[in-house]
């Protein structure tokens, strides 16, 4: 395989980089501040739920629990253990306690059916499984006496084995070295899962510290995917207090500013609009000096607006679960020094990241400024350059400018058709919030764009040939979608990207 066929699917962070004695010392470390975190003073405050403080010997009782059960099911050292979290203390509390034990760890997605979930769980071939009571199903039930698969049970506070799958599977999947693996999002291609090392995650906890008297960290991403782990574990294990979502909403991320008024926040990119679209009162944020933003692209007039009205500067960043987290970032001090010069751009490298923009018709490396495929080395994986699916342009100064996916291209007949550009296109109108373009088969063109629409509040959908004309006095005659739909919210996942699967579903059987 050749330096550019190397793509992300042949890494792991635990094999590119780790011999198995490395591994096996990171976990050991890492379980060591996990430990010295759990059993320090019971009474202190830990998480933030819905309203109640739950204190670490509350979350003790979780990770012991979950040990316990693990130990009296027969879990081997090593076996598979599919864990699928919400974001709620005890998943967190169990999170903590799967490091803690050194486990091999399969991330399964919370938010999906019962039935897709049960599906992902016999693929991925585990000695047990550890979720809330309640996605123990008739459905993941029955693949789960089928398969002879443990079931550790978080209550509210407590971690049990479910009577009658009380025996860990002797035929699980072994791993040799500790590891979470997790789902990719499709940066660099189809979702695939991806193993992240402990070591990785002993390097994010730096050194020891107790910021138990510092301001609360708000956290809403999914525990099950590596932003919700990179920000959840450290802070933790740092005896950091946690505010903690299930899922973001515009209302709460709005009473944990006014409460705690950090001078630091974070947003996902489709929340910028969202909070734009609440009127949340100036004042109210008026603590805020950054608003760090990434996981997605966000749209440019988005951010004007939002830092005209709230005078909060937006700091993007860019990364992917294949790079082990974020390779480039707009950090405070960049913007000081460039200002409005670089907006837009999701920052430069990151210390030790390298990257370079492909020509994807000739394969070749293109000059400053020129638009191309990105290919990313990060050091947490390994030395290969790994191949994207972003169209991204790298500018003199070496500021990044993400520009689209290359994957999404729609073949329009002899036409591409990028679907950001019909988006950007089609966000300067004053009704619509949202919007999500894809391809959809068509016999005589093989594709042809549709889109689906979400509405500002207090907009009605505006007629067909109003948005039509809109695009056309913008874009070519090919850009414009030969189908449409408004829906009351974009399908989104969890992390609160648009789930273009969900979207394509909705232009079935259309010609």
């Amino acid at each position: 395989m050749s330096e550019r066929e190397t793509t992300a699917g042949a890494h792991s962070l635990f094999s590119s980089q780790d011999t198995a004695a490395s591994s096996v010392q990171s976990a050991q470390g890492l379980a060591q501040r996990v430990q010295a975190a759990m059993f320090g003073a019971a009474e202190r405050p830990a998480i933030e739920f819905q309203g109640r403080w739950y204190t670490w010997g509350e979350l003790r009782q979780v990770f012991d629990g979950l040990v316990a059960a693990l130990a009296s099911s027969g879990c081997q050292s090593g076996a598979a253990i599919a864990f699928i979290p919400r974001n709620r203390p005890s998943a967190a509390a169990a999170l903590l306690g799967l490091l803690g034990r050194g486990s091999f760890v399969r991330m399964i997605y919370a938010f999906q059916s019962s039935s897709a979930i049960a599906r992902d769980v016999e693929r991925v071939r585990p000695a047990a499984v550890v979720a809330a009571e309640e996605d123990f199903t008739p459905e993941l039930r029955a693949v789960l006496e089928s398969r002879g698969v443990a079931a550790v049970a978080l209550g509210e506070m407590e971690a049990r084995c479910l009577p009658g799958l009380q025996t860990a599977n002797p035929d699980a999947d072994v791993s040799p070295v500790p590891r979470i693996e997790l789902l990719t999002s499709g940066t660099t291609g189809p979702p695939k899962r991806f193993g992240i090392g402990y070591e990785l995650v002993s390097q994010l906890l730096g050194p020891e510290q107790d910021l138990s008297s510092a301001t609360p960290v708000l956290l809403y991403f999914p525990l099950g995917n590596i932003s919700g782990i990179f920000s959840t574990v450290p802070t933790l294990v740092n005896l950091q207090r946690v505010v903690l979502l299930d899922r973001f909403t515009v209302p709460e991320w709005h009473d944990y500013i006014c409460r705690y008024k950090p001078n630091f926040g974070s947003l996902p990119p489709s929340a910028v609009r969202a909070v734009l679209d609440a009127e949340v009162p100036p004042e109210d944020l008026a603590c805020l000096r950054y608003v760090a933003s990434g996981a997605a692209p966000l749209d440019p007039r988005v951010q004007r607006d939002f830092e005209a009205r709230y005078g909060a500067v937006v700091l993007l960043s860019y990364g992917a679960t294949e790079f082990g987290g974020p390779v480039t970032a707009m950090t405070a001090e960049l913007h000081g020094e460039f200002g409005q010069r670089k907006f837009g751009s999701v920052g430069r490298a990151l210390p030790g990241v390298q990257l370079r923009v492909i020509d994807p018709g000739t394969g070749e490396e293109v000059n400053a400024g020129t638009p191309g495929v990105l290919e990313v080395i990060s050091p947490r994986v390994g030395p290969d350059w790994i191949r994207t699916s972003d169209l991204v342009v790298i500018d003199e100064d070496g500021f990044l400018f993400h520009r689209g996916r290359s994957d999404g291209a729609i073949m329009r007949g002899g036409f591409k058709v990028l679907p950001e550009t019909i988006e950007h296109a089609l966000l300067e109108h004053p009704a619509l919030a949202a919007v999500a373009v894809v391809a959809v088969p068509n016999d005589r063109l093989g594709e042809v764009p549709g889109v689906a629409l979400e509405l500002r509040p207090g907009f009605a959908p505006p007629p067909w040939p109003e948005l039509e004309q809109h695009l056309r006095q913008r874009l070519p005659a090919t850009h414009v979608p030969v189908h449409h739909r408004f829906v009351t919210a974009l399908p989104r996942t969890a992390s609160l990207k648009v789930e273009r699967a969900s979207v394509r579903e909705l232009f079935t059987n259309q010609e």
